[in-house]
């Protein structure tokens, strides 16, 4: 009987049978060939090329098998970083998806008889974490790329600097109310006396502003009010100078304390309100990090001719002159050498000149020198994402 039609019924039922995965136990690796049953495996192990397939192995069996553990376990661990990232999940989730492939590398030919050998193994090369329970085995992706590790370390010291700020600004509260506690117990207690009354036809009048006074009986009402008047204005033109400087000093000394909390405070909020997720400016020097221009361009660096809705810009490039669109997420900044001019980015003192006195390498940050504004002369630390060098 011959062969059917490309476009019989029969035919296409064959490819579509084809596409489909089959059982394992009728797959051959060496050959990389799918069988449909156990009569066409059994033809395909007595063919000619299968023979020779197997020839080829038994002269280095363990490179065969090291070649398929590797593009196994390089597949597999694609699949769970691209799939499911950090994320923690079941192993046997993350084999479902990889066997549905029907191209993909098969177990039974690499170093590993089961998924649970293979799991394991993660865990002890350091590629995942792994933990059992009592619904199976849990693996974690472990991402060891570089440009990840700078992200968290970069988030890291920024939370650390936060921290720092929220601490420094606590303690200065702290010592405040503690020289404000300290003053009031230096601060002299008044004495009160009581008031004794030594016969009952004296009349007692009030001198409003002065320490105290009496007045005798014979005295009318309206020369009593009249000496009160004079007592008070002798007695505040007769006050200690000495008492005087003292209540105003430590009133302005209370003033200043809380002037100080209040002036910290808003800097803190100006501080978090100036800062912005968009930095670019005209007329500054920014380097290339994308490798979608292709090697011509990356790590070039290049000048800032125009911004294009905050988030773009065009830029020209040092070397070659080119001019390119880019987004900010495709460039840096520039650090300059010490002494060069610097303009400041984001933050309380944007679009501030400066120039650059040193780096600190530790804290990712740099020493600057304001150069124009009403703060010209101070010296500040900016984080390197925060400055670019002047063009």
């Amino acid at each position: 009987m011959g062969k059917a039609d490309f476009l019989s019924p029969k035919a296409i039922a064959n490819r579509i049978k084809s596409k489909g995965l089959q059982k394992l136990r009728w797959y051959c690796q060496m050959c990389q060939k799918q069988c449909r049953d156990e009569n066409g495996f059994k033809c395909h192990c007595m063919s000619e090329s299968h023979q020779r397939q197997l020839l080829l192995a038994s002269e280095d069996p363990n490179k065969f098998m090291d070649y398929f553990s590797d593009e196994f376990k390089s597949e597999f661990l694609e699949l769970l970083r691209r799939r499911f990232g950090t994320k923690r999940v079941h192993n046997n989730i993350i084999y479902n998806e990889y066997i549905s492939d029907r191209e993909h590398v098969h177990m039974n030919s690499t170093q590993w008889e089961t998924l649970t050998d293979f799991t394991k193994w993660l865990g002890r090369e350091g590629f995942c974490k792994v933990d059992e329970t009592p619904k199976g085995w849990y693996i974690q992706y472990i991402d060891r790329d570089p440009e990840t590790i700078r992200h968290q370390e970069e988030q890291a010291r920024r939370k650390k600097q936060e921290l720092d700020d929220e601490e420094r600004s606590a303690k200065f509260i702290e010592e405040q109310v503690r020289r404000g506690r300290d003053s009031k117990e230096t601060e002299e207690t008044p004495v009160y006396t009581e008031l004794i009354r030594e016969s009952e036809e004296e009349k007692i009048a009030f001198n409003l502003g002065a320490s105290s006074s009496t007045a005798g009986s014979s005295k009318s009402s309206s020369v009593l009010g009249a000496s009160a008047l004079k007592a008070s204005t002798s007695s505040t033109k007769r006050k200690d100078p000495s008492s005087g400087s003292d209540s105003s000093r430590a009133e302005k000394k209370k003033k200043s304390a809380l002037e100080e909390i209040k002036e910290m405070e808003e800097k803190r909020r100006m501080k978090q309100s100036v800062r912005t997720d968009y930095w670019l400016r005209p007329d500054i020097v920014v380097k290339v990090v994308t490798k979608r221009l292709g090697e011509k361009y990356h790590k070039k660096k290049a000048v800032v001719m125009e911004v294009k809705d905050r988030y773009g810009a065009v830029v020209k490039m040092v070397d070659s002159g080119d001019k390119l669109k880019l987004d900010q997420n495709h460039v840096e900044t520039v650090i300059p050498a010490p002494g060069k001019r610097v303009v400041i980015l984001n933050g309380p003192h944007r679009d501030t000149e400066a120039v650059l006195e040193g780096i600190d390498e530790k804290n990712f940050s740099a020493s600057l020198t304001l150069d124009s504004g009403q703060q010209k002369g101070k010296r500040v630390d900016i984080a390197y994402e925060d400055f670019s060098k002047l063009a």
